[in-house]
Protein backbone atom coordinates (compact mmCIF):
# COMPACT_ATOMS: atom_id res chain seq x y z
CA UNK A 1 0.00 0.00 0.00
CA UNK A 2 1.56 3.40 -0.74
CA UNK A 3 2.50 5.53 1.81
CA UNK A 4 -0.08 8.45 1.11
CA UNK A 5 -2.93 6.03 0.64
CA UNK A 6 -2.66 4.47 4.51
CA UNK A 7 -2.64 8.35 5.96
CA UNK A 8 -5.48 9.46 3.94
CA UNK A 9 -7.07 5.98 4.84
CA UNK A 10 -6.21 6.54 8.22
CA UNK A 11 -7.23 10.06 8.16
CA UNK A 12 -10.37 9.29 7.33
CA UNK A 13 -10.90 6.96 10.04
CA UNK A 14 -12.38 4.53 8.32
CA UNK A 15 -12.95 1.54 10.25
CA UNK A 16 -11.87 -2.03 9.54
CA UNK A 17 -14.54 -3.75 7.54
CA UNK A 18 -13.62 -6.83 8.51
CA UNK A 19 -14.47 -6.25 12.35
CA UNK A 20 -17.84 -4.15 11.91
CA UNK A 21 -20.15 -7.89 11.41
CA UNK A 22 -20.10 -9.98 14.33
CA UNK A 23 -21.46 -13.83 14.20
CA UNK A 24 -24.99 -12.83 15.28
CA UNK A 25 -24.78 -9.87 11.97
CA UNK A 26 -23.94 -12.68 9.80
CA UNK A 27 -26.63 -15.52 11.03
CA UNK A 28 -29.18 -12.97 9.49
CA UNK A 29 -28.05 -13.06 5.48
CA UNK A 30 -29.35 -15.55 3.35
CA UNK A 31 -26.34 -16.11 1.05
CA UNK A 32 -24.88 -18.98 0.17
CA UNK A 33 -21.71 -18.60 2.36
CA UNK A 34 -24.06 -18.38 5.65
CA UNK A 35 -26.97 -20.48 4.47
CA UNK A 36 -25.17 -23.43 2.91
CA UNK A 37 -24.68 -25.26 6.14
CA UNK A 38 -26.20 -25.72 9.80
CA UNK A 39 -25.98 -22.80 12.14
CA UNK A 40 -23.30 -24.88 14.19
CA UNK A 41 -20.75 -24.46 11.33
CA UNK A 42 -18.58 -21.63 10.75
CA UNK A 43 -18.10 -21.08 7.16
CA UNK A 44 -14.80 -20.28 5.87
CA UNK A 45 -15.60 -21.73 2.43
CA UNK A 46 -16.69 -19.92 -0.84
CA UNK A 47 -15.22 -16.64 -1.51
CA UNK A 48 -17.81 -13.89 0.15
CA UNK A 49 -16.68 -11.74 2.43
CA UNK A 50 -18.20 -10.89 6.01
CA UNK A 51 -18.27 -6.77 5.51
CA UNK A 52 -21.00 -4.39 4.94
CA UNK A 53 -21.14 -2.71 1.66
CA UNK A 54 -18.89 0.18 1.41
CA UNK A 55 -20.63 3.35 2.15
CA UNK A 56 -20.25 5.12 -1.22
CA UNK A 57 -21.78 1.56 -3.24
CA UNK A 58 -24.45 1.51 -1.00
CA UNK A 59 -25.28 5.62 -1.62
CA UNK A 60 -25.34 5.06 -5.30
CA UNK A 61 -27.46 1.65 -4.77
CA UNK A 62 -29.95 3.70 -2.57
CA UNK A 63 -30.06 6.31 -5.66
CA UNK A 64 -30.47 4.08 -7.85
CA UNK A 65 -33.77 2.16 -6.33
CA UNK A 66 -35.08 5.76 -5.07
CA UNK A 67 -35.14 6.67 -8.66
CA UNK A 68 -36.56 3.28 -10.23
CA UNK A 69 -33.40 3.31 -12.44
CA UNK A 70 -33.65 -0.62 -12.85
CA UNK A 71 -33.75 -0.67 -16.57
CA UNK A 72 -31.07 -2.16 -18.99
CA UNK A 73 -27.04 -1.81 -18.81
CA UNK A 74 -25.63 1.41 -20.89
CA UNK A 75 -22.44 2.65 -21.72
CA UNK A 76 -19.36 3.05 -21.07
CA UNK A 77 -18.92 4.06 -17.48
CA UNK A 78 -17.69 0.87 -15.78
CA UNK A 79 -14.94 0.98 -18.24
CA UNK A 80 -14.13 4.36 -17.93
CA UNK A 81 -14.06 3.69 -13.92
CA UNK A 82 -11.89 0.88 -14.70
CA UNK A 83 -9.90 2.59 -16.51
CA UNK A 84 -9.06 5.34 -14.45
CA UNK A 85 -8.60 3.12 -11.33
CA UNK A 86 -6.38 1.01 -13.34
CA UNK A 87 -4.12 3.69 -13.85
CA UNK A 88 -3.87 5.32 -10.37
CA UNK A 89 -3.81 1.65 -8.81
CA UNK A 90 -1.26 -0.52 -11.07
CA UNK A 91 0.44 2.56 -13.49
CA UNK A 92 -1.60 0.53 -15.98
CA UNK A 93 -2.12 3.03 -18.42
CA UNK A 94 -3.36 1.09 -21.35
CA UNK A 95 -7.04 0.39 -20.36
CA UNK A 96 -8.62 1.78 -23.63
CA UNK A 97 -12.38 1.60 -22.98
CA UNK A 98 -12.38 1.16 -26.88
CA UNK A 99 -11.09 -2.15 -26.15
CA UNK A 100 -13.25 -3.35 -23.89
CA UNK A 101 -17.05 -4.84 -23.81
CA UNK A 102 -19.28 -5.64 -20.58
CA UNK A 103 -19.85 -9.10 -19.61
CA UNK A 104 -22.29 -10.66 -17.30
CA UNK A 105 -19.43 -12.31 -14.78
CA UNK A 106 -15.98 -13.58 -15.50
CA UNK A 107 -16.34 -16.91 -15.64
CA UNK A 108 -19.01 -16.03 -18.48
CA UNK A 109 -16.63 -13.66 -19.68
CA UNK A 110 -13.95 -16.65 -20.06
CA UNK A 111 -16.36 -18.41 -21.38
CA UNK A 112 -17.30 -16.09 -24.51
CA UNK A 113 -13.57 -15.22 -24.76
CA UNK A 114 -12.81 -18.88 -25.28
CA UNK A 115 -15.51 -18.68 -27.42
CA UNK A 116 -13.41 -16.18 -30.15
CA UNK A 117 -10.58 -17.66 -29.70
CA UNK A 118 -10.99 -21.69 -29.56
CA UNK A 119 -12.99 -24.30 -31.29
CA UNK A 120 -14.80 -27.24 -29.64
CA UNK A 121 -12.81 -30.03 -29.15
CA UNK A 122 -9.31 -27.17 -28.60
CA UNK A 123 -7.41 -27.66 -25.55
CA UNK A 124 -7.35 -24.90 -22.72
CA UNK A 125 -4.55 -24.82 -21.09
CA UNK A 126 -4.51 -24.46 -16.98
CA UNK A 127 -2.22 -24.37 -13.70
CA UNK A 128 -3.71 -27.24 -11.37
CA UNK A 129 -4.45 -26.44 -8.73
CA UNK A 130 -6.60 -23.72 -10.00
CA UNK A 131 -10.05 -22.34 -9.68
CA UNK A 132 -12.10 -25.06 -9.39
CA UNK A 133 -14.85 -23.63 -11.83
CA UNK A 134 -12.49 -23.34 -14.69
CA UNK A 135 -12.94 -27.31 -15.31
CA UNK A 136 -16.94 -27.06 -15.03
CA UNK A 137 -17.19 -23.96 -17.20
CA UNK A 138 -14.68 -24.79 -19.99
CA UNK A 139 -15.86 -28.13 -20.39
CA UNK A 140 -19.22 -27.53 -20.76
CA UNK A 141 -18.42 -25.79 -23.48
CA UNK A 142 -17.10 -28.53 -25.12
CA UNK A 143 -13.30 -27.30 -24.91
CA UNK A 144 -10.84 -29.65 -23.45
CA UNK A 145 -9.11 -29.18 -20.04
CA UNK A 146 -5.89 -29.66 -20.11
CA UNK A 147 -3.40 -29.01 -16.84
CA UNK A 148 -0.03 -27.61 -16.58
CA UNK A 149 0.35 -28.21 -12.44
CA UNK A 150 2.32 -25.42 -10.68
CA UNK A 151 5.56 -26.13 -9.02
CA UNK A 152 6.54 -27.03 -5.31
CA UNK A 153 6.42 -23.46 -4.97
CA UNK A 154 2.90 -22.75 -5.86
CA UNK A 155 4.47 -20.05 -9.06
CA UNK A 156 3.84 -20.83 -12.47
CA UNK A 157 6.55 -23.80 -13.62
CA UNK A 158 7.26 -22.19 -16.99
CA UNK A 159 8.97 -25.79 -18.16
CA UNK A 160 6.10 -27.63 -17.74
CA UNK A 161 4.18 -25.09 -19.31
CA UNK A 162 6.21 -24.52 -22.27
CA UNK A 163 6.29 -28.52 -22.46
CA UNK A 164 2.13 -28.51 -22.71
CA UNK A 165 2.13 -25.95 -24.92
CA UNK A 166 4.37 -27.54 -27.24
CA UNK A 167 1.74 -30.98 -26.80
CA UNK A 168 -1.63 -29.47 -27.26
CA UNK A 169 -0.38 -27.18 -30.45
CA UNK A 170 0.83 -30.14 -32.15
CA UNK A 171 0.02 -30.59 -35.83
CA UNK A 172 -1.07 -27.05 -35.97
CA UNK A 173 -4.13 -27.40 -33.52
CA UNK A 174 -5.25 -24.24 -31.93
CA UNK A 175 -5.44 -23.94 -27.87
CA UNK A 176 -5.68 -21.26 -25.15
CA UNK A 177 -4.25 -20.68 -21.94
CA UNK A 178 -6.97 -19.98 -19.06
CA UNK A 179 -4.34 -18.06 -16.27
CA UNK A 180 -5.36 -16.83 -12.95
CA UNK A 181 -3.85 -14.16 -11.88
CA UNK A 182 -3.33 -13.57 -8.90
CA UNK A 183 -3.95 -17.39 -8.57
CA UNK A 184 -6.78 -19.03 -7.18
CA UNK A 185 -6.56 -21.17 -4.66
CA UNK A 186 -2.93 -20.81 -3.75
CA UNK A 187 -2.91 -16.81 -3.36
CA UNK A 188 0.39 -16.27 -5.73
CA UNK A 189 0.76 -12.94 -7.25
CA UNK A 190 2.19 -13.49 -10.73
CA UNK A 191 5.25 -11.11 -11.67
CA UNK A 192 6.19 -8.93 -14.60
CA UNK A 193 9.30 -11.16 -15.36
CA UNK A 194 6.92 -14.65 -15.23
CA UNK A 195 3.85 -12.95 -17.02
CA UNK A 196 6.66 -11.46 -19.88
CA UNK A 197 7.96 -15.39 -19.78
CA UNK A 198 4.08 -16.78 -20.29
CA UNK A 199 3.60 -13.93 -23.20
CA UNK A 200 7.03 -15.09 -24.80
CA UNK A 201 5.70 -18.85 -24.63
CA UNK A 202 2.10 -18.32 -26.06
CA UNK A 203 3.68 -16.28 -28.96
CA UNK A 204 5.80 -19.33 -29.57
CA UNK A 205 3.53 -21.95 -29.51
CA UNK A 206 0.73 -19.39 -30.84
CA UNK A 207 -1.00 -19.84 -27.97
CA UNK A 208 -4.06 -17.46 -26.83
CA UNK A 209 -4.15 -15.95 -23.62
CA UNK A 210 -7.26 -15.35 -21.60
CA UNK A 211 -6.82 -13.82 -17.75
CA UNK A 212 -8.96 -13.97 -15.07
CA UNK A 213 -8.19 -11.09 -12.95
CA UNK A 214 -10.93 -10.62 -10.66
CA UNK A 215 -8.02 -10.81 -7.78
CA UNK A 216 -6.96 -7.97 -9.16
CA UNK A 217 -7.51 -5.37 -6.93
CA UNK A 218 -6.53 -7.66 -3.72
CA UNK A 219 -3.03 -7.96 -3.57
CA UNK A 220 -1.49 -7.91 0.31
CA UNK A 221 1.17 -6.08 0.98
CA UNK A 222 4.40 -7.19 0.16
CA UNK A 223 3.73 -7.55 -3.61
CA UNK A 224 2.00 -6.09 -6.43
CA UNK A 225 -0.06 -6.56 -8.93
CA UNK A 226 0.92 -6.70 -12.61
CA UNK A 227 -1.85 -6.92 -15.20
CA UNK A 228 -1.45 -9.45 -17.76
CA UNK A 229 -1.80 -6.81 -21.23
CA UNK A 230 0.72 -4.35 -19.48
CA UNK A 231 3.73 -6.94 -20.56
CA UNK A 232 5.78 -7.39 -23.42
CA UNK A 233 4.54 -9.41 -26.42
CA UNK A 234 0.79 -9.71 -24.77
CA UNK A 235 -0.99 -7.76 -27.33
CA UNK A 236 -2.98 -10.94 -28.41
CA UNK A 237 -4.48 -11.84 -25.28
CA UNK A 238 -7.59 -11.19 -23.05
CA UNK A 239 -8.53 -9.86 -19.17
CA UNK A 240 -11.47 -10.37 -17.94
CA UNK A 241 -12.35 -7.88 -14.77
CA UNK A 242 -14.25 -6.71 -11.95
CA UNK A 243 -14.86 -5.31 -9.02
CA UNK A 244 -16.63 -8.10 -7.56
CA UNK A 245 -14.42 -9.61 -5.30
CA UNK A 246 -12.92 -7.14 -3.83
CA UNK A 247 -15.70 -5.00 -2.71
CA UNK A 248 -18.11 -8.15 -2.05
CA UNK A 249 -20.63 -7.24 -4.92
CA UNK A 250 -20.90 -11.37 -6.37
CA UNK A 251 -24.74 -11.00 -6.11
CA UNK A 252 -24.59 -7.79 -8.54
CA UNK A 253 -23.12 -9.04 -11.68
CA UNK A 254 -21.22 -7.14 -14.27
CA UNK A 255 -17.45 -7.68 -15.28
CA UNK A 256 -15.75 -6.15 -18.41
CA UNK A 257 -13.51 -8.48 -20.93
CA UNK A 258 -10.67 -6.71 -22.00
CA UNK A 259 -8.62 -6.98 -25.32
CA UNK A 260 -4.87 -6.34 -26.21
CA UNK A 261 -4.32 -4.50 -29.31
CA UNK A 262 -3.98 -7.36 -31.49
CA UNK A 263 -7.00 -8.89 -30.15
CA UNK A 264 -9.46 -6.26 -31.29
CA UNK A 265 -10.69 -7.55 -33.88
CA UNK A 266 -11.77 -10.71 -32.17
CA UNK A 267 -13.58 -8.85 -29.55
CA UNK A 268 -15.66 -7.36 -32.11
CA UNK A 269 -16.81 -10.52 -33.03
CA UNK A 270 -18.48 -11.14 -29.24
CA UNK A 271 -22.26 -11.52 -30.04
CA UNK A 272 -24.06 -7.90 -29.34
CA UNK A 273 -26.46 -10.33 -26.96
CA UNK A 274 -23.54 -10.45 -23.99
CA UNK A 275 -23.78 -7.31 -23.10
CA UNK A 276 -27.27 -7.58 -22.30
CA UNK A 277 -25.80 -10.11 -19.44
CA UNK A 278 -24.77 -7.81 -16.73
CA UNK A 279 -27.03 -6.31 -14.47
CA UNK A 280 -27.53 -2.20 -14.79
CA UNK A 281 -27.33 -2.36 -10.79
CA UNK A 282 -24.65 -4.15 -10.92
CA UNK A 283 -22.46 -1.61 -13.62
CA UNK A 284 -23.32 1.11 -10.84
CA UNK A 285 -22.72 -0.40 -8.04
CA UNK A 286 -19.30 -1.51 -9.45
CA UNK A 287 -18.48 1.48 -10.87
CA UNK A 288 -19.09 3.44 -7.75
CA UNK A 289 -16.71 1.34 -5.90
CA UNK A 290 -13.92 2.16 -8.36
CA UNK A 291 -14.51 5.50 -8.43
CA UNK A 292 -15.12 6.16 -4.90
CA UNK A 293 -14.07 3.01 -3.07
CA UNK A 294 -10.35 3.41 -3.09
CA UNK A 295 -10.07 3.89 0.68
CA UNK A 296 -12.09 1.74 1.76
CA UNK A 297 -10.66 -0.88 -0.11
CA UNK A 298 -7.50 0.20 1.18
CA UNK A 299 -8.72 -0.17 4.62
CA UNK A 300 -10.00 -3.92 3.55
CA UNK A 301 -6.66 -4.77 2.24
CA UNK A 302 -5.10 -3.92 5.99
CA UNK A 303 -7.29 -5.87 7.82
CA UNK A 304 -6.74 -8.50 5.42
CA UNK A 305 -3.08 -8.37 6.06
CA UNK A 306 -3.72 -8.65 9.29
CA UNK A 307 -5.88 -11.19 9.64
CA UNK A 308 -3.08 -13.43 7.40
CA UNK A 309 -0.81 -12.53 9.98
CA UNK A 310 -3.40 -13.84 12.54
CA UNK A 311 -4.14 -17.12 10.62
CA UNK A 312 0.01 -17.96 10.72
CA UNK A 313 0.10 -17.48 14.39
CA UNK A 314 -3.11 -18.97 14.74
CA UNK A 315 -1.67 -22.46 12.35
CA UNK A 316 1.56 -22.42 14.20
CA UNK A 317 -0.31 -22.68 17.77
CA UNK A 318 -3.18 -24.69 16.93
CA UNK A 319 -2.32 -27.05 13.76
CA UNK A 320 1.68 -26.52 13.61
CA UNK A 321 1.88 -29.85 11.35
CA UNK A 322 -0.25 -27.93 8.10
CA UNK A 323 2.26 -26.93 5.45
CA UNK A 324 1.29 -22.90 4.96
CA UNK A 325 2.88 -20.16 2.78
CA UNK A 326 0.77 -16.70 3.13
CA UNK A 327 -0.76 -15.67 0.30
CA UNK A 328 0.75 -13.06 -1.75
CA UNK A 329 -3.28 -11.75 -2.65
CA UNK A 330 -6.78 -13.05 -2.29
CA UNK A 331 -8.24 -13.37 1.23
CA UNK A 332 -8.11 -17.38 0.37
CA UNK A 333 -5.21 -19.16 2.41
CA UNK A 334 -4.01 -22.81 0.80
CA UNK A 335 -3.38 -25.53 3.55
CA UNK A 336 -1.75 -28.32 3.18
CA UNK A 337 -3.28 -31.24 6.03
CA UNK A 338 -1.39 -34.19 4.50
CA UNK A 339 -0.80 -34.97 8.18
CA UNK A 340 -4.33 -36.20 8.36
CA UNK A 341 -5.21 -39.84 7.47
CA UNK A 342 -8.22 -38.08 6.08
CA UNK A 343 -9.36 -41.56 4.06
CA UNK A 344 -9.83 -41.72 -0.29
CA UNK A 345 -10.44 -38.78 -2.20
CA UNK A 346 -12.41 -37.99 -5.36
CA UNK A 347 -10.92 -36.76 -8.67
CA UNK A 348 -14.48 -34.56 -9.10
CA UNK A 349 -13.64 -31.13 -10.50
CA UNK A 350 -17.14 -29.18 -9.25
CA UNK A 351 -17.39 -26.24 -7.31
CA UNK A 352 -16.99 -28.04 -3.40
CA UNK A 353 -20.37 -27.55 -2.04
CA UNK A 354 -21.61 -29.36 1.03
CA UNK A 355 -22.73 -32.55 -1.27
CA UNK A 356 -18.81 -32.80 -2.72
CA UNK A 357 -16.49 -32.85 0.64
CA UNK A 358 -13.67 -35.30 0.70
CA UNK A 359 -10.47 -35.61 3.19
CA UNK A 360 -9.48 -32.70 5.38
CA UNK A 361 -12.60 -30.31 4.45
CA UNK A 362 -14.61 -33.30 5.32
CA UNK A 363 -13.17 -34.02 8.57
CA UNK A 364 -12.92 -30.38 9.49
CA UNK A 365 -16.49 -30.13 8.75
CA UNK A 366 -17.92 -33.60 10.27
CA UNK A 367 -15.39 -33.19 13.58
CA UNK A 368 -14.76 -29.35 13.96
CA UNK A 369 -18.18 -27.82 12.49
CA UNK A 370 -15.63 -25.42 10.24
CA UNK A 371 -16.93 -25.48 6.71
CA UNK A 372 -13.61 -24.82 4.46
CA UNK A 373 -13.67 -25.84 0.44
CA UNK A 374 -12.27 -29.52 -0.19
CA UNK A 375 -8.88 -29.12 -2.14
CA UNK A 376 -10.01 -31.71 -4.62
CA UNK A 377 -12.27 -29.69 -6.48
CA UNK A 378 -9.25 -27.48 -7.43
CA UNK A 379 -7.49 -30.42 -10.11
CA UNK A 380 -4.24 -32.45 -9.60
CA UNK A 381 -1.99 -30.86 -6.79
CA UNK A 382 -5.00 -30.28 -4.19
CA UNK A 383 -5.85 -33.87 -2.77
CA UNK A 384 -5.36 -33.04 0.80
CA UNK A 385 -5.32 -29.54 0.81
CA UNK A 386 -8.55 -27.23 1.63
CA UNK A 387 -8.75 -23.22 0.79
CA UNK A 388 -9.85 -21.21 3.93
CA UNK A 389 -11.45 -18.33 3.47
CA UNK A 390 -10.06 -15.56 6.09
CA UNK A 391 -12.13 -12.23 4.60
CA UNK A 392 -14.21 -12.76 8.52
CA UNK A 393 -14.29 -11.17 11.62
CA UNK A 394 -10.80 -11.80 13.48
CA UNK A 395 -12.80 -13.72 16.35
CA UNK A 396 -14.24 -16.11 14.22
CA UNK A 397 -11.26 -16.82 12.12
CA UNK A 398 -10.42 -17.40 15.56
CA UNK A 399 -12.58 -19.48 17.15
CA UNK A 400 -12.78 -21.96 13.71
CA UNK A 401 -8.90 -22.43 13.67
CA UNK A 402 -9.27 -23.13 17.54
CA UNK A 403 -11.58 -25.87 16.35
CA UNK A 404 -9.88 -27.02 13.72
CA UNK A 405 -7.24 -27.82 15.98
CA UNK A 406 -8.96 -30.35 17.74
CA UNK A 407 -9.20 -32.39 14.73
CA UNK A 408 -6.95 -35.58 14.26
Amino acid sequence: MRAEQLAMRTDAGIPNPLEELGLADLRQRTSMKWRAHPEDVLPLWVAEMDVRLAPEIADALHRTIDSGDTGYPYGTSYAEAFSRFAADRWGWHELQVDRTAIVPDVMMGVVEVLRLVTAPGDAVVVNSPVYAPFYAFVAHDDRQVVEAPLGADNRIDLQRLELTFARVTEQGRHAAYLLCNPHNPTGTVHTATELAAVAELAAKYRVRVVSDEIHGPLVLPGASFVPYLSVPGADDGFAVMSASKAWNLAGLKAALAVAGPAAVEDLARLPEEVSHGPSHVGLIAHTAALEHGQLWLDSLLQGLDDNRTLLRQLLTKHLPHVQYTPPEGTYLAWLNCSYLDSGPHHATKDLAVVSDLAGPAKLFLDQAKVALSSGHVFGRGGHQHVRLNFATHPAILTEAVTRMGRVN
